[in-house]
């Protein structure tokens, strides 16, 4: 018997709080990342997106977020967590993790020593440092360049963070029983699943009717979560979804949680069909007082049954659609392209949600900068799919805010129209996470300060002069550097100190063209045996750090150094096609971005 089975999951769960730090702080944490991936106790989003981050402090934030994450949303696998990390490879790669065993087993760990009360907030207004103060201040006057996370521009459905999910205060003692839902852990939110579908449930929310589950990065009403779990025909949430085994009916039966009966969304949603078959000729002022109609008969209807709810659902499921679950989409205008941010967009004259390769437009703006006029139809003459935008808007797949909404991007601050100018996630390593993005003045690009070359010091990110990147550097100068077409040899032998610039470019370049940051880490730390196969190893993060301490004489050690990542692709990708592809791929689009940036003819 393992003699994890002799300990109570309320006393693993609280075991795994108190040393969540330890956890996150641990060398290389790729391989404990990875386990816990094979195991499926982390998305695989997730997993992709850390596992590529270069910051080791970010890394250690972002690790630290993961556990949280388990220790909220993922407790009743706490057994399995344990498990799968005190395997014995795991104990010889990881000191901490044998320390944390040994702590566990010899009973020196003493289960019943009480943490300090937790205190949730601090009284508003209190002890406000003026350093603090004046920091803030100062930020919000040159803060055109500190991009700070904003967060969801859906208003109330905004995702919880970390510091948003409550924590122990007095965990069980010892030998102590009880059902989770009475834990303190436990009580703003609790553990629920539905089939096979795992979301944390917000008491507070279920309580005022709200969308309340958070599942896969996405909040659902009750009645949805059940859908997305598959079991819409069972058309009783109460019943179906469960909190460990014990359906929530029963636990609002007996007072552990307060329902208030939720809105007939769907039936009142679904307009009339000869509405929705002229949408597209109205004016944008129609389409929003149409909104705030329909906005307006939700809140006054009076409360509809379940199963009527169930019924007007069936009709016209958006979940249904393949369509429901994407975020960006590929929209056109004429001859102008964009991806369409669903996010960002709020309505046709609200909320920047199309990105062209210059800027971010409203969708109004966008069919003017395609038509260079005022008259046209956005939810016609845009298009995604061959099919114009009103199809989506008909599908539920983009909802329109109403005319009284008051979120960031209806009625924006100033800051928030800023920030609507330049994208939401760095440009190189596409995430978005707690540390500032510096913008550029002159396009839409976002970066981290490490991620841009050269890294952007503190002293350019906190200046409020404009600010130009890398690659709107690169495109002004250009067209004067190369009048005349150059061979390729003659470029690959010049000395690197006077193309640094091109050089920069071209590495960005091909950064953010690795769209899942595949190359841009040590391929040593995550990929077992590769030492094996492959004698000398190279991965983008190597090149810019050697581009910046200026190891390389010149532009063809530049360019060999790059070669090699994908000659060695190719060598260890020999049975596995789809990754030897993307490595050929990604050669192509270098090849080709090198011959354009030197002007090489041959």
């Amino acid at each position: 018997m393992d003699p994890l089975d002799f300990f109570e999951p309320h006393e693993l769960l609280c075991f795994f709080h108190r040393r969540k730090t330890e956890m996150s702080c641990m060398a290389n944490p790729h391989t404990f990342l990875s386990q816990l991936r094979d195991h499926n106790l982390i998305q695989e989003d997730t997993y992709k997106k850390v596992i590529r981050m270069k910051s080791k402090e970010k890394l250690r934030k972002e690790v630290y977020k993961i556990l949280d994450w388990l220790e909220t949303t993922r407790a009743k696998h706490i057994r399995a967590f344990w498990k799968c990390v005190f395997v014995e490879v795991m104990l010889s790669q990881y000191p901490t993790l044998k320390t944390l065993r040994n702590s566990l087993m010899d009973g020196s760990y003493k289960f019943d020593a009480q943490l300090p009360e937790k205190v949730e907030k601090e009284e508003e207004g209190k002890r406000e440092s003026p350093g603090r103060l004046k920091d803030e201040e100062t930020r919000a006057s040159s803060g055109k360049k500190r991009k700070a996370r904003s967060t969801s521009s859906d208003g109330d459905e905004q995702q919880p963070g970390p510091s948003s999910l409550l924590t122990p205060a007095s965990p069980l003692k010892k030998g102590e029983k009880g059902d989770i839902w009475t834990w303190p852990i436990y009580k703003s939110q609790l553990p629920v699943m539905c089939g096979d579908k795992e979301g944390t449930l917000r008491r507070d929310r279920l309580a005022k009717g709200e969308k309340c589950i958070l599942a896969e990065k996405r909040w659902f009403a009750p009645s949805e979560f059940e859908k997305f779990a598959g079991k819409g025909s069972y058309r009783n949430w109460k019943s179906s979804i469960r909190c460990m085994d014990t359906p929530l009916g029963k636990l609002i039966k007996d007072g552990h949680l307060t329902s208030v009966g939720y809105k007939g969304r769907h039936k009142q949603a679904k307009a009339p069909q000869s509405s929705s078959s002229h949408s597209d000729t109205v004016s944008e002022e129609e389409d929003n007082q149409e909104d705030e109609v329909s906005s307006s008969e939700r809140n006054n209807s009076s409360d509809a049954s379940e199963e009527e709810e169930m019924e007007a659902s069936d009709e016209q499921q958006p979940e249904s659609n393949p369509d429901y679950y994407r975020t960006t989409f590929k929209v056109t205008c004429g001859a102008l392209s964009g991806s369409l941010n669903k996010k960002r967009f709020a309505s046709g004259r609200c909320g920047k949600s199309i990105r062209t390769d210059t800027s971010w437009l409203t969708p109004v703006e966008f069919v003017k900068e395609a038509f260079r006029q005022g008259d046209g139809s956005w939810r016609k003459d845009i298009e995604y799919d061959g099919k114009p935008l009103s199809s989506l808007l008909q599908a539920k797949v983009l909802v329109l805010h109403s005319l009284l909404c008051s979120c960031k991007l209806c009625k924006p601050k100033p800051k928030d129209l800023d920030d609507q100018r330049n994208d939401d996630e760095c440009f190189i390593c596409k995430t978005e996470d707690v540390e500032d993005l510096v913008e550029c003045d002159h396009c839409p690009r976002s970066f981290h300060q490490k991620c841009h070359m050269p890294h952007i010091e503190d002293a350019v990110k906190n200046d409020v002069r404009p600010w130009m990147c890398t690659f709107c550097v690169f495109n002004t100068n250009q067209v004067y550097r190369y009048a005349d077409e150059q061979r390729s040899d003659a470029v690959l032998s010049r000395q690197i100190s006077q193309h640094i610039l091109e050089c920069q470019y071209l590495l960005l370049y091909l950064c953010s063209a690795d769209v899942e940051q595949m190359f841009a880490l040590n391929p040593t730390l995550y990929i077992e045996n590769y030492s094996s196969f492959i004698k000398t190893p190279m991965w983008l993060g190597n090149i810019a750090e050697k581009l910046k301490k200026k190891e390389y004489l010149t532009v063809g050690q530049f360019v060999s150094d790059v070669d090699l990542i994908f000659t060695n692709c190719a060598l260890f990708n020999q049975n596995n096609e789809e990754f030897r592809a993307t490595g050929e791929h990604l050669k192509h689009l270098f090849d080709q971005e090198f011959k354009k940036a030197f002007n090489i003819c041959d």
